[in-house]
């Protein structure tokens, strides 16, 4: 039998992780201004449902003033039921817009039967929620990835196509009038998981790309839960390694000028990157996991 009291102590610990994370990912990467009003993107899964519900309640407490609006996709997918997201919306008594475009349609045409859909669906939903976001007067645009999705996409890049490429917290589109900030970015997938099973959101299944098996980010997803597994600390040291670039120690000649490199050459503009003749660093144990040093949270009060 659960002891109630332990799981309302735990239940309060992990809230208070999830706004600290949060409140972090905001301030470190300057997210939200005062006055911003940010449309929350609202899928019907545990990721968004956080992500709302976290912002919510550091709305509360941030030394700063901003709005917030929900928004969902009705992408007319078979059995989405679409009363579940204004129900709970309207009990949250909060702003919310439910745009209806029946993109469904569109990608199980174009798409042959077996193949990905999610290239094509994503990039339709990005161009309505960037209307709609412009219709709404919406200064940011809050999508729901996490932690896990950030270095999943990392090795998705490296693997397949050959860049040293993830999503970024924070992203101008590129016609320059949207900004898209990823506020989970510090969250781990787990305790998302956690979270969204002690609040019971009402969970919409995605019958689009949700049911087609053996995904290049599902084989991603299970290599960096058998890595957690087998090696702890290893998928916190991958995602420091975001936060530490050193552009002269990698290959890419438009980061760093090795072409006019000499002994002579003035290397105070790459003071943090420029570390000399050292492939690994010095003093490193690799085997053993540290906690992240991140910056001073000053985005969000503290406790």
């Amino acid at each position: 039998m659960v002891d109630p009291r332990k799981q309302a102590f735990e239940e309060n610990k992990l809230d208070k992780k999830l706004c600290r994370l949060v409140g972090q990912a905001i301030g470190d990467f300057g997210m939200i201004a005062d006055g911003d009003k940010v449309m929350v993107c609202l899928s019907g899964g545990k990721d968004s449902y956080t992500l709302l519900d976290i912002l919510l309640k550091l709305r509360e407490r941030a030394p700063i003033s901003f709005d917030l609006v929900a928004v969902n996709l009705d992408q007319k997918q078979p059995n989405f039921p679409s009363d579940t997201l204004p129900n709970y919306l309207r009990e949250l008594n909060i702003p919310f817009h439910i745009e209806e475009q029946d993109t469904y349609s569109i990608v199980k045409r174009v798409i042959p039967e077996g193949k990905t859909t999610c290239g094509l669906c994503s990039r339709l939903r990005r161009g309505i929620l960037y209307r709609v976001a412009d219709e709404l007067g919406a200064t940011k645009i809050a999508l729901g990835h996490h932690r896990d999705d950030i270095l999943e996409t990392l090795l998705l890049n490296m693997f397949y196509g050959g860049k040293l490429k993830a999503m970024p917290p924070k992203l101008r589109s590129d016609d320059g009038r949207h900004l898209v900030i990823r506020p989970l970015a510090y969250v781990p997938e787990k305790l998302i998981e956690r979270y969204a099973q002690s609040m019971q959101f009402p969970i919409i299944p995605c019958d689009l790309c949700g049911s087609q098996p053996n995904l290049q980010r599902a084989a991603m997803k299970k290599l960096l839960r058998e890595w957690e597994k087998e090696f702890p600390g290893r998928i916190e040291n991958l995602f420091r390694s975001l936060h530490q670039i050193v552009p002269s120690h990698l290959l890419d000649q438009d980061a760093f000028d090795f072409q006019n490199l000499s002994i002579h050459s003035d290397l105070t503009h790459f003071v943090k990157s420029y570390e000399g003749d050292r492939a690994i660093d010095e003093g490193i144990d690799v085997c053993v996991a540290t906690e992240p040093a991140w910056s001073s949270l000053t985005w969000i009060h503290k406790d």
